[in-house]
């Protein structure tokens, strides 16, 4: 089955999705709903669907912008299919250009859904079958390369060859884990294996020559406990799958493929010495202390950061604040660095803000005004305290501007209704002067006018109705005319309806109460 993410703001919408697709006849299962972007952005990362199938309309970010971050920040996006309410060109072109699978309108035709999704089903399988064979051919040539380096056939060559075959560049910080069985022969395609459950680190793996499994992974940007966490996840995996103990054994860290070799002995020591010992479970190999590198921020934390105050979470921003601040000494970030990170958030909030039709200019005056310039801000506490400022100063600006934009769209559209009621007004007529979908204007308008559109139209005719039978010396005819009812039977029946009275009653009502 191949996992499905739906995305909209609007909860009926997700129930119709659910509910009016027969999901697993096309191979697909929902493993999860997301009202906004941001929360769609976090169950992406921890659920890594294959589709994902998302509103283009949402506050904070639109579904535009959702599938750029998700290119941005996960290495393997999903497909995405755009559902949108708006019959709009430049949002189409977008799309396209985003390389969406499909866009789709509102309301969603059962037919056209379902064969998207059969469509889709067979690509994505196809996909994954060819991703699989390349994988695995890909492994057997490090697998090979990694054998020769671990009994240091080092060479200029060959650590090239190794480079471009585990797509290295530099020489980033690596470290060696190896998986002692106890078996010889597992009946397992471990280079396979790997490629299906190995972690997201790992660059290559190998099998020595008493037939423990090596695997070489990237710790750049990896803290020691997420490692722990990686090394105890296939220790617990692997002792599932051949019911039997086993050991895993870390090295230290080393830079670049000229340490592979190293790396591999201080493992393959670990490994002897708690395999003479009848032991089972992760060990590590003690380095020496005093030889810590420096580390920047870890990857992914300002972008989590800032989908946080995109979306408002204030609770959420604070306790990811206290994560980096707590992560200063434990990486050793040097404050010129962290600054270039706060430097690069604070770039992508005046853009987010110049987006929803504010003043990045302003906010930052107002911001330096409080606290001065980020370049001032050169010891840890003045960086806490602007950093701080910043996240929650453009969490309240975003969401007002998203109020603001939301109102001005609708107000626009009853605004339009106000000035044009007389006329013989039809919601698709409003939905294409506007270039929206039909269903999605009128859910919109309900949300704001409180109430339905047809109704919100008779009433403000009615209004209008009233003042003429009290004012004028029309004809009940003609009034009905003049305020957009189509013949005076129905201007009858809905002025009754409302008011409780006949048009001809409440104008003799009204002229008694005159005289």
């Amino acid at each position: 089955m191949f996992n499905v993410l739906l995305v909209d703001d609007e909860p009926w919408v997700l129930e119709g999705l659910r509910t009016m697709i027969d999901w697993n006849r096309f191979g697909f299962q929902i493993c999860g709903e997301a009202l906004s972007a941001p929360e769609a952005l976090k169950l992406m990362e921890q659920l890594k669907p294959e589709l994902v199938m998302t509103d283009i309309h949402m506050p904070v970010l639109n579904g535009l912008e959702l599938i750029e971050h998700s290119k941005r920040i996960l290495p393997l996006p999903p497909k995405f299919v755009i559902l949108s309410g708006y019959d709009d060109f430049g949002y189409a072109h977008q799309a396209m250009r985003q390389r969406v699978a499909e866009y789709l309108l509102k309301p969603i035709d059962d037919e056209e859904i379902e064969a998207v999704l059969a469509k889709l089903s067979h690509e994505i399988q196809d996909e994954r079958d060819a991703e699989r064979s390349y994988r695995k051919k890909a492994g057997l040539a490090v697998h090979y390369l990694l054998n020769r380096l671990i009994r240091e056939e080092l060479s200029p060559d060959l650590a090239e060859q190794a480079s471009n075959a585990m797509q290295i560049q530099g020489e980033p910080l690596l470290q060696c884990l190896l998986i002692e069985t106890g078996i010889t022969e597992t009946g397992v395609d471990w280079i396979e294996w790997m490629t299906d459950y190995g972690p997201p680190s790992l660059l290559g793996c190998f099998q020595d020559n008493i037939g423990s499994i090596g695997v070489v992974l990237h710790v750049e940007h990896s803290t020691p406990d997420e490692v722990m966490e990686t090394a105890l996840q296939l220790q617990s995996a692997l002792a599932r799958e051949l019911e039997g103990p086993v050991i895993v054994a870390l090295s230290g860290t080393g830079e670049g493929i000229q340490a592979i070799g190293k790396l591999y002995r201080q493992s393959a020591e670990v490994r002897d010495d708690k395999r003479s010992q009848g032991r089972s479970g992760v060990f590590c190999c003690q380095e020496p202390r005093g030889a810590e590198r420096l580390r920047g921020l870890p990857c992914g934390w300002m972008d989590e950061l800032l989908s946080m105050i995109m979306a408002g979470e204030h609770a959420s921003i604070e306790s990811c604040l206290a994560r980096i601040f707590t992560a200063m000494p434990d990486h050793l970030l040097h404050l010129r660095a962290f600054q270039a990170d706060v430097a690069d958030l604070e770039l992508k909030l005046c853009r987010r803000i110049a987006e929803m039709n504010g003043d990045p200019d302003l906010f930052m005056n107002r911001l330096q005004r409080k606290l001065g310039h980020l370049s001032d801000a050169c010891h840890k506490a003045p960086l806490k305290n602007y950093m701080r400022l910043l996240a929650f100063e453009a969490a309240s600006q975003l969401e007002e501007l998203s109020k603001l934009n939301e109102h001005n769209t609708i107000f626009q559209v009853i605004q339009y209704v106000d000035r044009e009621y007389r006329s013989r007004l039809q919601l698709q007529d409003l939905a294409r002067h506007f270039h929206m979908n039909a269903t999605y204007l009128g859910q919109l308008f309900k949300k704001h006018a409180g109430k339905p559109f047809k109704e919100y139209l008779n009433d403000k005719r009615i209004e209008e109705a009233k003042l003429l039978l009290k004012r004028s010396g029309m004809k009940v005819s003609e009034i009905a005319l003049h305020v957009g009812f189509p013949n005076a039977d129905y201007f009858i029946h809905k002025f009754k309806l409302t008011t409780g009275i006949l048009p001809s009653n409440y104008k003799n009502h009204v002229e008694s109460k005159q005289r």
